[in-house]
């Protein structure tokens, strides 16, 4: 059983600019937990045969303080363009029972809330970036560029554990609201894989 997907990821949560959970997990968030929106825009994949390009994700999740001690609540969106069967395959590979870097994470769930099916929106424009779900999720981050950097690239995160690559871009939520499986707040740190400008690009794949 294998998988591969390509595409855009970014993720805004209820942590100050920057996440602590992003350098690592072991620390601890801005406030007594946090609550995360995770955006996962899929340009090609493929899961055990099945064609899931085009599709969108977005998980929500609530965590204790200390994101490694586990007791995670999560729900996931589905584009409601996915067919039974895309969401039974892209449901795999995000619960990780598929393998990969979301098998890593698959212990620290403590409760499923569940899957909904929705219209889901996603935009990127140069540094600027934006989900919509309905009433569900409304998020928009923009990525920092520190002061006085000539080339006008973000700034960076490497050498980090995250599901979809090493290195994030850091960003800022600009307009923030998740009220989703009882899950409820409003982000303000968010980061991005990052890719050329304008893009945001990441791939993961997996075997089990």
């Amino acid at each position: 059983m294998s998988w591969n997907i390509e595409g855009s990821y970014f993720e805004s949560c209820s942590c100050d600019v920057v996440c602590p959970c992003t350098a690592s997990l072991s620390l601890g968030a801005t406030n007594d937990y946090c609550r995360v929106a995770l955006v996962f825009d899929i340009d090609e994949g493929e899961v055990e045969g099945v064609d899931v390009s085009g599709k969108k994700v977005v998980a929500v999740a609530e965590t204790p303080k200390i994101m490694s001690e586990g007791n995670w609540r999560l729900g996931v969106i589905m584009d409601e363009t996915a067919s039974d069967e895309q969401v039974e395959k892209l449901g795999a590979v995000f619960s990780g029972a598929l393998g990969g870097p979301m098998e890593a994470l698959s212990p620290l769930v403590g409760e499923n809330l569940g899957v909904e099916r929705a219209s889901i929106q996603i935009e990127h424009d140069g540094l600027n970036h934006s989900v919509k779900i309905g009433d569900m999720v409304d998020i928009a981050i923009e990525d920092v560029v520190s002061f006085g950097a000539e080339n006008g690239e973000p700034v960076r995160i490497t050498g980090i554990f995250h599901p979809v690559g090493s290195e994030l871009n850091v960003s800022r939520a600009t307009r923030s609201s998740i009220d989703a499986f009882g899950v409820q707040t409003e982000t303000k740190a968010g980061s991005l894989a990052p890719a050329s400008p304008g893009r945001p690009s990441s791939a993961v794949s997996g075997t089990r």
